[in-house]
């Protein structure tokens, strides 16, 4: 055997023991965060406040991006006006969510001032091409169902890419 076949060959051999070691590897489990089906662009096309449909012109143009640990709200002028971090425990359905927020006013709260972090407690299911997302305001009990009560939010979103096909 020439040099260069015995190099080739054990090269060959390196290669494939590494493809198996990594062919034997499990994905390490997410301790927290969005189900990959979750991560992407949405539009909320939907919303309910305490109970009431939130009008046209209050959604219309606002837009959630939702990564890994983070979801952020933007405004029809592309503004940040919520962001916050997340957990989701998928052991029951639907799924229960934990958000802790940074909360940035909108332009008619703005004489309230910024409020900090604050943690609310909420559901968010995923249908389709469309997420419910369903959560109290700080401090007050966990929604059950996807109709807002008393100091409630929801917001029903579509899918960016489907929405546009």
């Amino acid at each position: 055997m020439t040099r260069n076949h015995l190099f080739h060959l054990t090269l060959a051999s390196i290669v494939a023991i590494g493809a198996s070691a990594f062919a034997d590897e499990k994905p390490k489990p997410r301790s927290s965060g969005a189900p990959d089906e979750l991560i992407g662009g949405y539009t909320i096309v939907a919303g309910e406040k305490y109970g009431e449909k939130e009008p046209a012109e209050r959604i219309e143009g606002t837009t959630v991006r939702i990564a890994e640990d983070a979801i952020v709200v933007l405004d029809k002028e592309k503004k940040e006006v919520y962001a916050q971090t997340y957990k989701i425990d998928t052991k029951s359905t639907p799924w229960k969510i934990t958000l802790k927020s940074k909360i940035t006013p909108y332009k008619q709260d703005e004489k309230k001032g910024d409020s900090g972090d604050q943690v609310s407690q909420g559901l968010i299911e995923k249908d389709g091409d469309t997420v419910k997302l369903i959560y109290a305001l700080p401090g007050t009990p966990a929604p059950t169902e996807f109709k807002t009560k008393s100091k409630q939010l929801m917001f029903v979103m579509k899918n960016e890419k489907k929405e546009k096909k």
